[in-house]
Order: structure tokens, then C-alpha cells, then sequence
């Protein structure tokens, strides 16, 4: 429950897929977690959504893009160095206005984007309504769950 606490961290869906073990192989590891995931409602996602670190002021987001926060897996924070302080106060910006406006945190699989990439995905979405943006939010957890879940080489420990 713990590991499966660690790649998601909604009760619900980890004792989902704890009632599922043993997993054939990763596939069906995958394949449990996005059936589990898919039957979970608002709460359960937003429970999920508190999970992440919150990135709310410019001093957080300058550690993460610089490189200088161990927070996140070498996979999540690929792409990400280096970004402008004018992008790191956008994204601050563009995070504070989104939670505000949504109750909830921006969430985005950042595998292999940069900060700018990131900042444009927000302030596309940013117009959205809450609705649509909870969709938005538990698609981008399920690929966030799906990538952590290969890197901990899946099935065989879980």
C-alpha cells in the first residue's frame, strides 16, 4: 500500500490496487492502475492532487528549475533546467491564479517538457472551466501514476 501510496497518493486507488496484487507482469500492473483510477470520483482525485508539492512562489520554482530540489525523479524533472526567472515568475503567477480559480492545484505530467512548455500548457488551460480542468488534472495524474510506476519497475516489487 505504501508503494502504491508513493506513485499516487490517493487512498482509494491504492487500496485498489492492493485488492488486485499479484500482477501478471507491467502491463497488467498498468492496465489495474488506469481501471482502478477510472472508477474514482472528484475526492478521490483531488485527495490525489494534494499529493504533489505545491508550487506556489517564485523561491520553490527557481529550486525545482534549477536543479537544485531532489523532490522529484530525475524522469519527472527532465527538460526542466535552466528556465528564465520571467518564466518562473509566470509560473508562480499562472499556478496561484489556477489554484485560485480551480480549488485545486495545476497538475501536469512534466516528463520530457521545459518550463516554457509547461508555462504555455497552464496558460492554455488557465480559460478552462473547473470541470473541465478536474478532466484535465486526472489525465495528466494517470500519466504521472503510469511513468512512476515503470520507474519502480512495477510488478516485480509491487
Amino acid at each position: 500500500r505504501d508503494k502504491f501510496l508513493e506513485t499516487c497518493h490517493s487512498s482509494k486507488w491504492a487500496a485498489g490496487m492492493v485488492a488486485r496484487r499479484p500482477f501478471e507482469d507491467d502491463a497488467a500492473l498498468l492496465k489495474g492502475a488506469q481501471e482502478v483510477w477510472d472508477s474514482l470520483g472528484e475526492e478521490d482525485w483531488l485527495e490525489a492532487f494534494r499529493g504533489h508539492p505545491k508550487i506556489g512562489d517564485a523561491e520553490s520554482l527557481r529550486k525545482k528549475y534549477h536543479g537544485n530540489s531532489g523532490a522529484l525523479s530525475s524522469v519527472e524533472q527532465s527538460g526542466v533546467s535552466g528556465a528564465s526567472e520571467e518564466v518562473i515568475q509566470a509560473l508562480a503567477k499562472g499556478n496561484q491564479d489556477y489554484e485560485e480559480k480551480n480549488g485545486f492545484i495545476f497538475i501536469v505530467c512534466a516528463s520530457g517538457k521545459s518550463a516554457s512548455e509547461m508555462l504555455e500548457i497552464l496558460q492554455s488551460r488557465l480559460p478552462n472551466g473547473r470541470d473541465q480542468e478536474l478532466q484535465n488534472a486526472a489525465a495528466e495524474q494517470a500519466k504521472i501514476t503510469a511513468l512512476r510506476l515503470q520507474k519502480l519497475g512495477a510488478s516485480a516489487q509491487l
